[in-house]
């Protein structure tokens, strides 16, 4: 399987070909954006069905149109709406090319994920970012996971230098703080949180909206720090065919392929593969291990789109993930596995989704969501297996009411959790059911002043009653300045063991201190947005916040008590993570876009009256994305980045020669995409551009790795390992010393082709 789809990939990266049956039309022409091509803008006849989506260079056909006078109406995220009248005669094709201008930003875009009920960015009174396909593209990768470090205040954290596993960081909190939805449907967690971000085809992503901050009011357990939703397209605005294939100077091989299908009249069908493969073993630092976990990897998504009376909701989506991933010495092969011979940390991963949304057919608006997962991990650390399934279930109805000047929405939801592992730590499985109910009111008081309040009750028989409040005001100073400021409180229920990589690997054992209470949150955002258009045509946009979130009975890790513990132990004290982030965009009417991102944080912990920077946590981080179109050469350039400030690093006792500190640090990345044939996209490029790999100025990254399995460690009489002469540091094997990627500089290569 591995070697046919391997060749698939490569066979389309260098030879693509396709026959186009080109079909006649009654209306047709060009959609453009001061010259440029504007792809995928929904064109349409009011009081028809008739309507399509513009291609790749803009274009757009509409066909079998009877003859009359029809309103045209042209739309697209971030431009004004165009409508004009035309008249179609009978038999002829006629030709209307059409120029949109910007609207007051992409703030005009619908957002779903701060209320739960679509409306437009600059309505919200939660500020969401917003990022769609097109950014993506930039800094093209084979997982949302990886994309995601090109978001300001948002970082992808690998967790093992082995097998490179990982979670998402939001303003410095770790990933367990972060709740990842995928349309919506919070299916993604704990156990599969990195494999929910990996293995959707970018082309299948309508937008990915990003809430920076407590959103535990709507969504519950999880949603602390801030939350991801990833909003699959529909059959309107997905492409009839699409794929897309990339190779890396490493080796690594991706392919998306997906299509749009009409299945009878009155149904259609979304379909995406994704596949990903890296098998050639790379040890450019010289420790003896992979610095690249490899990774076999296929993902099949399907969402059926249902038409209904009145344009009633009904969609069913599914999703099948499987994954084979390995790391470890250089030597390891499979017949290895679970051994103390050579060490190795492999990895199979299967999981299926299923998720839905179905608006009952009622004059109120009430919505039925519904989602399910099903997720099973086979594992061996070394010699430690660990065997593992998680099951979560979910189910909610909403009623969105409108009354005089109050938005409202109620609703209730059940949540179900199965995880069972075999792990000392699980000594029977987790079955719990948790019933929930919510509600709030937006309140627009004033024209250009709303209030939002919130309050969802939850009830978990491990922890009793739940309450989480929020409120919310916005005073939309004018259309192009917006200040908001929002507040709430968030809870998370933990289960430590599938949210954490280093209590799995190692030599360490791993101690949970008393019964773990449920943590609480409480944050204040204030957000200030600018948006300034200029005669000359070149626009500025300034989104800035401030943030404040203080933590109690915060659960961490503690690594320094004990060189051979992680002990487990909620917080006698506070937990704080504050700063203030910035986003500009500046785009130039000669197509030159700048995108700059900064973010200053102090995430600490304070305990017994010390205060210390948590591990793993950086206190700056800058984004930036620099694009420039050749139009005459139907060529762009981007120019993609990153920097993150020191960050506190695990370290094994006081005689560690490791840093405690990491250095200011950064991936940059080039590339280059043309555009000039019919339906394709050619690119290519370089990443990581400056070669960086965390082991510079470290005389080593893995701990021990000369000796995995502790063989040659000697140990005093409380556990703990002792200086000897081959061991003059007193250390034990350890990966988890990690906080970027091991992987150099690299050239890619790939193709795009598309028909709308």
């Amino acid at each position: 399987m591995k070697n046919i789809c391997k060749h698939i990939t490569l066979s389309w990266i260098a030879l693509v070909g396709s026959c186009c049956i080109a079909q006649t039309a009654s209306l047709n022409g060009k959609v453009t954006d001061n010259g440029e091509p504007l792809p995928l803008a929904s064109v349409f006849l009011k009081g028809t069905k008739i309507g399509t989506a513009t291609d790749i260079d803009g274009l757009y056909e509409l066909n079998n149109i009877q003859s009359g006078e029809y309103l045209l109406l042209v739309t697209s995220l971030g431009y004004r709406p165009y409508q004009t009248k035309i008249n179609i005669g009978a038999g002829v094709n006629k030709t209307v090319n059409i120029k949109l201008q910007p609207s007051a930003q992409n703030l005009k875009e619908t957002v779903v994920t701060g209320t739960l009920k679509p409306v437009s960015r600059l309505e919200s009174p939660v500020p969401v970012e917003v990022y769609s396909p097109t950014f993506l593209k930039k800094n093209p990768t084979a997982s949302v996971f990886d994309a995601l470090q090109n978001v300001n205040g948002v970082r992808p954290q690998i967790n093992c230098n082995v097998c490179n596993t990982g979670d998402i960081h939001i303003n410095g909190l770790e990933g367990p703080y972060t709740l990842v939805l995928i349309d919506g449907m919070p299916i993604v967690s704990g156990l599969g949180t990195v494999y929910g971000l990996t293995g959707i085809p970018n082309s299948l992503i309508e937008q990915i909206e990003i809430v920076k901050g407590p959103a535990s009011s709507l969504y519950g357990s999880e949603a602390v720090g801030g939350l991801i939703n990833i909003i699959t397209k529909n059959a309107l605005s997905a492409p009839e065919f699409f794929a897309d294939g990339f190779a890396t100077g490493w080796g690594e091989y991706n392919l998306d392929v997906g299509s749009k299908l009409k299945i009878g009249r009155k149904t259609d069908l979304l379909l995406g593969v994704n596949y990903f493969n890296y098998d050639i073993p790379v040890d450019n630092n010289g420790d003896n291990f992979t610095d690249l976990t490899l990774q076999d990897r296929i993902s099949i998504f399907q969402k059926w789109n249902f038409e209904r009376s009145d344009n009633r909701l009904f969609s069913l989506a599914g999703r099948f993930f499987y994954e084979d991933r390995w790391g470890g010495e250089m030597q390891w092969t499979p017949e290895f596995r679970g051994g103390d011979k050579v060490y190795g940390e492999s990895i199979y991963t299967r999981r299926w989704e299923v998720l839905g949304k179905y608006q009952l057919p009622l004059e109120e608006k009430l919505l039925l969501s519904f989602s399910y997962n099903d997720h099973s991990q086979n594992s061996v650390y070394g010699d430690t297996e660990y065997l593992a399934d998680q099951r979560i279930g979910f189910a909610q109805l909403t009623w969105d009411k409108t009354v005089a000047n109050h938005d409202l929405l109620f609703g209730s939801a059940v949540r179900y959790n199965f995880y069972d592992d075999n792990t000392p730590a699980t000594t029977e499985a987790d079955n719990i059911w948790i019933p929930s109910l919510f509600a709030q009111d937006e309140f627009s008081f004033a024209p250009k002043h709303s209030f939002l309040a919130g309050l969802r009750y939850d009830y978990d028989q491990r922890h009793g009653n739940i309450l989480t409040p929020r409120a919310a005001y916005k005073w939309k100073i004018s259309h192009n300045d917006i200040f908001r400021v929002n507040a709430g409180t968030g809870f998370r229920v933990v289960n430590l063991f599938t949210e954490d990589h280093a209590a799995l690997t190692g030599s360490r054992e791993v101690i949970v201190a008393e019964e773990l209470k449920p943590e609480r949150s409480i944050n204040v955002n204030i957000n200030y947005l600018k948006k300034i258009y200029s005669d000359n045509g070149t626009f500025i946009g300034l989104d800035a916040s401030a943030f404040y979130t203080r933590f109690s009975n915060v659960i961490l890790p503690d690594y320094e008590t004990n060189p051979n513990q992680i002990i487990y132990d909620n917080l006698d004290g506070k937990s704080v993570s504050q700063g203030i982030s910035a986003n500009l965009d500046v785009a130039f009417p000669s197509s030159f876009k700048i995108m700059v991102g900064a973010t200053w944080q102090d995430v600490s912990n304070t305990e017994n009256g010390v205060t210390q920077q948590q591990i793993l946590t950086e206190s700056i981080t800058a984004t930036w994305n620099l694009s420039y179109t050749f139009r005459s050469l139907n060529l762009t350039a981007d120019y993609t980045g990153n920097l993150y400030g020191p960050m506190r690093l695990p370290l094994l006792g006081e005689l560690d020669p490791r840093r405690e500190y990491s250095p200011t640090w950064s991936i940059q990345n080039i590339q280059f995409t043309y555009k000039g044939l019919n339906n394709f996209e050619v690119y290519g490029g370089i990443k990581n551009l400056l070669d960086w790999t965390p082991n510079r100025g470290n005389p080593f990254i893995i701990a021990r790795a000369n000796d995995p399995f502790d063989k040659e460690v000697t140990f005093d009489n409380n556990g703990n390992a002792v200086a000897t002469p081959n061991n003059p540091y007193a250390l034990t094997f350890d990966p988890a010393y990690v906080y970027g990627p091991n992987q150099g500089i690299r050239g890619f290569f790939g193709l795009r082709y598309t028909v709308f």
